[in-house]
């Protein structure tokens, strides 16, 4: 079965509340998760969307997937799977030694890449609305609307 899962991540940076969305299109159904982090980084939000997706459909019983496409607007995400290699062989560390910023998150979602046939889509961020319904689009309202009601 093959899986479509688009996600977005928001942060409002001087309170660091963030938010984070997905909507899965799982056969006939559309799914759409979201949830609100506190003390957290927009890069956070953008990784957590695409792992809370993951966890999902993992927790689904009785599917095989045989492909999930990402679909983000995320470069931070998306690179991920180009950069897998060398963040394993650097020990996730810094050129100074330092550990990577969200290193959980990213050891998570490379362990995923390892065990799940993932396949990443980079779409373009903040496209002008049209007839059709963008999930990019969507998703990103979504994000948007968790960091705001709980910032204010």
């Amino acid at each position: 079965m093959q899986i479509q899962i688009f996600t977005d991540g928001s942060c409002h940076t001087q309170q660091r509340i963030g938010g984070w969305a997905a909507i899965i299109f799982l056969e006939d159904e559309k799914i759409e998760l979201k949830g609100v982090e506190h003390d957290t980084t927009h890069n956070a939000m953008e990784i957590l969307a695409v792992l809370k997706a993951l966890d999902f459909l993992e927790r689904k019983q009785g599917y095989t997937f045989t492909k999930i496409e990402v679909i983000s607007d995320s470069q931070y995400v998306v690179r991920i799977i180009d950069r897998k290699e060398k963040l394993k062989a650097n020990d996730f560390s810094t050129k100074k030694g330092n550990p990577i910023r969200n290193v959980g998150l990213v050891k998570s979602l490379i362990n995923r890449i390892e065990t799940l046939p993932l396949i990443f889509t980079k779409i373009k961020a903040h496209q002008k609305a049209t007839e059709k319904i963008n999930y990019n689009r969507v998703v990103d309202k979504l994000a948007r609307d968790q960091v705001r009601k709980n910032c204010f």
